[in-house]
């Protein structure tokens, strides 16, 4: 399956669309095309704040616009750099719901220039849904999405 994306990943970063429009239509291939993602966002360092803000995204709205570092998984890995996989989310003390469906997250760390700038973050209403093959392919993902920003 991820193997079948990877070139429609490239597709959509090398295409004359706008940044924005470029993340958007990954994220809305991503939650279509993969059974466990119900929902798919990027969040971006927000200027010289210790916050995340959400950028586009596929799934139901959520009213985690602004993320303090070290708040929630996404707040984690903004200042861990490194990959997060909860295969519950219950079982996390510092975990911030979005939706009481979400069983399941991971969240992969965006680099450019070796600066942590972003990260993609995936929401499953499938619990311990997410494998190594689902944060090889994320980190592919964002490693061709750190290519257009």
């Amino acid at each position: 399956m991820f193997d079948d994306l990877r070139p429609l990943i490239n597709s959509i970063t090398d295409s004359n669309n706008t940044t924005e429009s470029k993340l958007q239509k990954i994220c809305e291939l991503l939650k279509s095309e993969i059974p466990h993602y119900d929902w798919v966002g990027f969040y971006f360092k927000n200027g010289d704040k210790k916050e995340l803000k959400l950028g586009p995204y596929a799934g139901e709205p959520t009213d985690h616009t602004i993320i303090p570092f070290g708040k929630g998984i996404c707040g984690q890995v903004a200042e861990s750099n490194k990959n997060f996989v909860v295969p519950d989310v219950q079982a996390q003390d510092n975990y911030i719901a979005c939706s009481i469906t979400v069983k399941a997250e991971i969240v992969v760390p965006l680099f450019v220039n070796e600066e942590n700038i972003g990260q993609i973050d995936i929401d499953s209403n499938t619990p311990n849904p997410f494998t190594k093959a689902d944060e090889t392919f994320l980190e592919f993902v964002n490693f061709e999405v750190a290519k257009i920003l």
